[in-house]
């Protein structure tokens, strides 16, 4: 049983060249094999009167055991797309493709790679390779791009405090919508930047958002014709169970850490000054 995803290349519609239309959707970002968060997440979802779920990608990585992400999605109805760590597994590539330059935070990302492919079954593997780059709909009258990192690369880090307006503008009159959706970043934020444009980072369900917390996040946004409303909600799980999961795995001790302080002990390099001058580390 495979993901409910539109066609390949994202071009999911109602009828012969006619987007499917929402006017109020919940939006996860990456999972990182965080089962509990997700399951939460689902569980707040359906109480909140959402027309549809959407995960934008990163369904392993991080955390213990990802084959146990899959049913929890299909089960929901999730329409998944492709993240960098997705395409990787799907490919059998030699690393996560996570755009990290420094090499302590290569390290621990090849490491966690290396886990996840081999957690991940086989079966699996093949619903990656399934799964579709972007997806496009309508919410309200807005076109809406729902894709990873950025509609141009899959693993481009759009920060809040570093990425100008215009450049959000070119992004979405060369990809023609309203509005982006994304995540890769794990930072969630959202922004207007044109009448009735917007570019919004769903943040992650998998870890947390480097503030010291230990819930996790996603977005529930809604439409009112060309005005958008943009939610984040956060979602708290039995992360110390998820720790204990983690060390039975012999996952890095830093990874436990983050998700039982709420506080980033890798992937910090790439931070934009702004962004880590929040974080402890």
């Amino acid at each position: 049983m495979s993901f409910p995803v539109g066609p390949p290349g994202g071009g999911a519609t109602a009828g012969p060249g006619r987007p499917v239309q929402y006017e109020r959707i919940a939006v996860f970002g990456g999972i990182y094999s965080n089962h509990r968060a997700l399951r939460a997440a689902v569980e707040d979802a359906a109480d909140r009167n959402v027309d549809a779920l959407f995960c934008l990608g990163d369904l392993g990585a991080f955390g213990p055991s990802p084959d146990r992400v899959f049913p929890i999605l299909r089960e929901a109805g999730v329409q998944v797309i492709r993240g960098n760590y997705d395409d990787s597994i799907a490919r059998g590539l030699d690393d996560c493709q996570c755009g990290y330059t420094d090499p302590r935070d290569n390290e621990y990302a090849r490491l966690s790679y290396r886990y996840t492919f081999a957690s991940t079954s086989l079966e699996n593997r093949r619903r990656l390779q399934r799964l579709p780059e972007e997806l496009r709909f309508r919410l309200g009258s807005l076109d809406v791009l729902a894709c990873h990192g950025s509609p141009r690369r899959m693993n481009e880090f759009l920060w809040e405090s570093t990425t100008p307006d215009h450049f959000l503008s070119k992004l979405a009159r060369d990809h023609s919508c309203d509005v982006i959706l994304g995540t890769h970043t794990g930072l969630h934020w959202a922004r207007e930047f044109e009448s009735s444009r917007w570019y919004v980072n769903v943040g992650a369900l998998g870890r947390p958002a480097n503030d010291g917390r230990t819930s996790v996040t996603y977005a529930v946004i809604e439409a009112d014709g060309t005005s958008l409303d943009v939610e984040f909600v956060p979602v708290t799980y039995d992360h110390e169970e998820l720790a204990r999961e983690m060390r039975e795995e012999q996952l890095p001790e830093e990874f436990v850490q983050t998700i039982l302080t709420g506080w980033w002990t890798t992937c910090l390099e790439i931070l934009p000054s702004k962004e880590r001058a929040r974080g402890r580390f």
